[in-house]
């Protein structure tokens, strides 16, 4: 906490010296959304079902939760600058394949390829950012991070479909390959190395044991999964509600509830917030949030709507940078692993989301999904309250003399505190 206090005083302004790796970060979610937002297209372009160009995307978020087992560990080994860049110019060839495809099942495979790719990116982020840039401008960093995420998914679907309506789909998808290819340029040259940390165990059973009974950790996984599960089947089937009585919007106005997405800005104040009061307490007052603007949305007044997925989209993006500090948080060794446990249940728990309400409309319509998504909030909720003890924040030390070198220590009571908080959740140093 001490080391959070100390980066909120001398925190630059602007984006603290991160802009080479949130332009990567962004570049890897605009080509993970590249086709969400032109399936009509493909489907015409192979001649398939809507069904299947479904898959274009599923196949992603399948090939994504498998890869971050490999980067993960990867970058625990070989460290996560080399393993950003490696895995941002490997991201090149499979982007262009895509744009090249003769046929829909090569379109997939290469899909797939990028899925593979993403990880290096995605997974090993979240360590990355702790260990570069937490130190000098604290918690912000995350949410930082997840604003640059947001942005690219915007970029992927609205700029996508804007320039496939101007020029081709095979235009704007080998645009979106000149992206990744720009970010490996500039990460080798301008991206900082971060800091040594604990020699890694290595991607073992012992390492997993250890990980998997640190009940942060695990709190912080369940807490991302449930956000990622019931905002893929909010945004998923909030189409089937909007074009029915008594709403009945064209298409191409409820594709408009993507720029609500915006929210996603928040991150860096969600940041802040975790700074001072906590991960836990953002990710609490997050779910909170998106349990009461999904309420919200079963009125059946589109102003309403609009603001209660307003409060579902603000609420998920905070919660989310939040629990993404836990996961960082929760160990300083072996962080790759541990992102890779958080991303493949945030996969997983999306690919659910994003079928398995559409059973709960069939039978229900709207209220069966807000049923199945606020159930989902409950786990995250659950799983934050049960390990609310384990590490409370210390309230920071008076500010030392300008001549001590003790700027940056905890009081004594913090770091018993701290101590027995680590035992309890199966951290280790």
């Amino acid at each position: 906490m001490a080391l959070a206090e100390n980066a909120r005083t001398r925190a630059p302004a602007g984006l603290g010296g991160m802009g080479p790796f949130l332009f990567a970060a962004a570049a890897m979610f605009t080509a993970m959304y590249s086709t969400q937002a032109i399936l009509p297209e493909l489907g015409r372009e192979f001649s398939v079902a809507p069904a299947q160009t479904g898959l274009t995307v599923s196949v992603v978020i399948g090939a994504l939760a498998v890869g971050a087992w490999f980067w993960g560990p990867l970058s625990d080994r070989i460290g996560r600058r080399r393993s950003l860049v490696l895995a941002s110019g490997a991201l090149v060839l499979p982007s262009l394949g895509v744009a090249l495809a003769p046929s829909f099942g090569v379109l997939l495979a290469m899909r797939a390829a990028q899925g593979l790719c993403m990880p290096g990116l995605l997974t090993v982020g979240v360590p990355y950012v702790t260990e570069a840039y937490a130190e000098r401008i604290g918690a912000r960093a995350m949410g930082l991070y997840v604003s640059a995420l947001v942005l690219g998914g915007l970029v992927g679907r609205v700029g996508v479909a804007l320039v496939t309506a101007a020029t081709s789909w095979r235009v704007a998808l080998g645009a979106v390959a000149a992206l990744p290819l720009a970010a490996t340029l500039v990460m080798r040259r301008s991206l900082p190395p971060e800091a040594p940390g604990p020699p890694s165990a290595g991607l073992s059973r012992s390492t997993l044991r250890r990980l998997l009974a640190n009940r942060a950790l695990v709190a912080a996984c369940l807490t991302g999964a449930a956000l990622f599960f019931s905002f893929m089947g909010v945004f998923s089937y909030i189409d089937f509600r909007l074009e029915r009585p008594p709403f009945s919007l064209s298409p191409a106005v409820i594709g408009l509830v993507f720029v609500l997405w915006v929210m996603g800005a928040a991150g860096p104040l969600a940041g802040r917030l975790a700074d001072r009061h906590g991960w836990r307490a953002v990710a609490l007052g997050g779910l909170l949030l998106c349990a009461g603007g999904l309420t919200l949305s079963l009125v059946p007044v589109l102003g309403v709507v609009i603001v209660g997925l307003s409060l579902v989209t603000l609420g998920n993006f905070s919660a989310v940078t939040a629990a993404q500090l836990g996961v960082a948080g929760a160990t300083d060794r072996d962080r790759g692993v541990a992102s890779a446990m958080y991303f493949s249940a945030y996969y997983v728990a999306g690919a659910l989301g994003a079928y398995v309400p559409g059973l709960a409309w069939q039978h229900w319509h709207w209220t069966g999904v807000w049923a199945m998504a606020l159930g989902a909030y409950a786990i995250g909720l659950a799983a934050l309250i049960a390990t609310a003890t384990l590490a409370r924040p210390c309230a920071p030390s008076p500010a030392p003399p300008a001549d001590s070198s003790s700027s940056s220590r905890t009081p004594p009571a913090c770091v018993a505190g701290q101590s027995s908080a680590s035992t309890g959740s199966g951290a280790t140093s």
